[in-house]
């Protein structure tokens, strides 16, 4: 039987938590989990000033709160530099919040394109990573907010390796339930195969023994030394005061971009605050502009 490798395979130097002030002003609750990527993308386009956007559990999970949902946040923020869409759900009947958000979509130059994928996101990413729209040179994103178990680690390699060598990776966005996760897993007792895919080890009962800090750590590591992305950051989510205020989730940012965790320390800092004027964020991320390549 093969061994399989220590969770925490070389760990080297730890360069998450980023520094950053954690007291109220900086938290970013669960219920703006949606409002930080679409922040962080609004100010990422300033920079490649095109994209293509996957969200492979992309219905909303709150429908009467829109400003918790990603992909309509997403769309519909500007300037409008995001060209390709790939929303992905499993479920038909959520599926319809989907083909509502894309016929309420306006005209635009250049055209937007937009593909609701009814299915397993873990089968649907085969075809949208086939499809020839995503090149080597096409900055991408892919927003992975599951439920549970539902991304298998196999979908995340296929995602890592889709662009050649010498090109930066598609960027995911990677939403850990540190808070509630140990306990989910516990109630495995059947139908195994279901978190061995998901962390895709047959060890994935060690993960019920960590606390929060040393379970973003260990999935880190494999983001960077078994996927190989180059910046890889965690960033806590909190239940709102008020409630426990307790470490609920953690988004694990992975980018090859250098300037990806700073944007994204950014994007955190100021979620809660106005946007930015367009014309403001230009002057800043000048000098960041880079030739579009990803």
């Amino acid at each position: 039987m093969a061994k399989h490798p220590e969770l925490f395979s070389n760990l080297g130097e730890q360069r998450s938590p980023l520094k950053m002030r954690r007291d109220a002003e900086h938290k970013v609750w669960t219920e703006n989990k949606a409002q930080l990527i679409a922040r962080y993308l609004r100010y990422f386009v300033f920079i490649t000033k095109h994209g293509a956007y996957i969200d492979g559990f992309a219905a909303p999970k709150d429908p009467d709160n829109p400003d918790s949902w990603a992909a309509k946040l997403v769309v519909e923020s500007e300037p409008k530099f995001l060209r390709q869409f790939f929303w992905c759900e499993l479920e038909v009947d959520r599926a319809k919040y989907l083909t509502d958000l894309q016929s309420q979509q306006p005209p635009s130059k250049p055209a937007r394109k937009y593909q609701v994928l009814i299915g397993d996101f873990n089968q649907s990413i085969d075809g949208i990573l086939s499809s020839g729209i995503i090149t080597d040179k096409t900055a991408t994103f892919c927003l992975v907010d599951q439920y549970m178990c539902e991304c298998e680690w196999a979908t995340l390699q296929k995602l890592a390796r889709h662009k050649g060598p010498g090109h930066n990776k598609i960027e995911i966005f990677y939403f850990l339930g540190v808070g509630w996760l140990a306990r989910g897993l516990s109630g495995f007792t059947r139908n195994t195969d279901i978190p061995e895919k998901w962390w895709g080890r047959k060890d994935w009962t060690k993960l019920q023994k960590l606390g929060a800090t040393p379970l973003q750590m260990a999935f880190e590591d494999r983001f960077k030394n078994e996927l190989g992305y180059r910046n890889v950051y965690s960033f806590p989510i909190y239940e709102h005061e008020g409630q426990s205020g307790k470490h609920m989730f953690t988004m694990i940012h992975a980018s090859d971009h250098d300037e990806a965790p700073r944007l994204m320390q950014r994007a955190y800092r100021n979620v809660m605050k106005p946007l930015e004027p367009e014309e403001q964020l230009e002057m800043e991320l000048a000098h960041q502009l880079d030739n579009g390549a990803r």
